[in-house]
């Protein structure tokens, strides 16, 4: 695939951005602390799928810096419905990510984490079976003790709530393992209880040069009255039409 060509639009306009270049503009200012990050990616219209699936909206740029934004982290958080809506495998970077991380002192591979109250995860699937790093799985006290035997065998099963799986729990408990760059890919309910406890930290949004229409989902999606939280944009990348923004949270 050619490299897409990437331009700042701000705070400044840029000649066009090298790997180097997009992963000091992502990077974050104190490795060692805490820091949740967001990554979603929507349509012109605020859909965040087309006919379900999210990659319909993804094109090279925002696949370029989808990858970068794994190298950077030291986990990635997902939940089990985007897991399996969106077919995911192990998380094991390109050999070009695993060089980078290793000259600045960095595990080869992030470890995925699975959010699932449920449990309805298969253990012979390839992101278990084929995982560079074995992964977790975040639930509650209420999950089927059956399924939680069967994936204790390939993965660490995590408890981080009695009922369900409580966001500041599960944040404290991968800080806990050594993993402070939290990365997650979403999906909408995820990212609504972590938006709900304000745990985001900043959140990068690329914004597809695509109508979608119809009923689609939004990247942030709770049950709740929702609460309005502050950011600021950092910066606005630019591909071909797609929009990639940086927002951190204003604390």
């Amino acid at each position: 695939m050619t490299r897409p060509i990437i331009t700042r639009l701000l705070p400044a306009p840029s000649r066009p951005l090298d790997d180097e270049d997009l992963l000091t503009l992502f990077a974050a200012d104190d490795r060692g602390a805490p820091h949740v990050r967001a990554n979603a990616v929507t349509s012109v219209d605020g859909s965040a799928s087309v006919d379900g699936l999210s990659g319909g909206l993804g094109g090279p740029a925002d696949l370029l810096v989808f990858d970068l934004l794994r190298r950077l982290c030291d986990v990635v958080v997902v939940g089990a419905g985007t897991v399996r809506s969106e077919g995911y495998g192990p998380t094991r970077l390109h050999d070009a990510d695993v060089a980078w991380r290793r000259a600045h002192g960095l595990p080869d591979h992030p470890v995925l984490a699975i959010v699932s109250a449920s449990l309805a995860l298969d253990p012979a699937a390839s992101m278990f079976a084929d995982a560079p790093v074995r992964p977790l799985v975040i639930t509650s006290d209420e999950a089927p003790r059956q399924a939680r035997v069967g994936l204790e065998e390939v993965a660490d099963v995590v408890t981080c709530g009695a009922h369900r799986v409580d966001p500041r729990l599960l944040v404290a408990a991968l800080v806990a393992r050594g993993l402070p760059r939290i990365h997650s890919e979403g999906g909408p309910s995820l990212l609504a209880d972590l938006v709900e406890a304000d745990l985001v930290d900043e959140i990068c949004v690329t914004t597809s040069p695509t109508l979608v229409a119809g009923s689609g989902p939004r990247i942030v999606a709770g049950s709740g009255p929702g609460a309005a939280r502050g950011m600021r944009l950092d910066h606005l990348l630019e591909s071909e039409g797609t929009l990639l923004a940086r927002y951190t949270r204003r604390r």
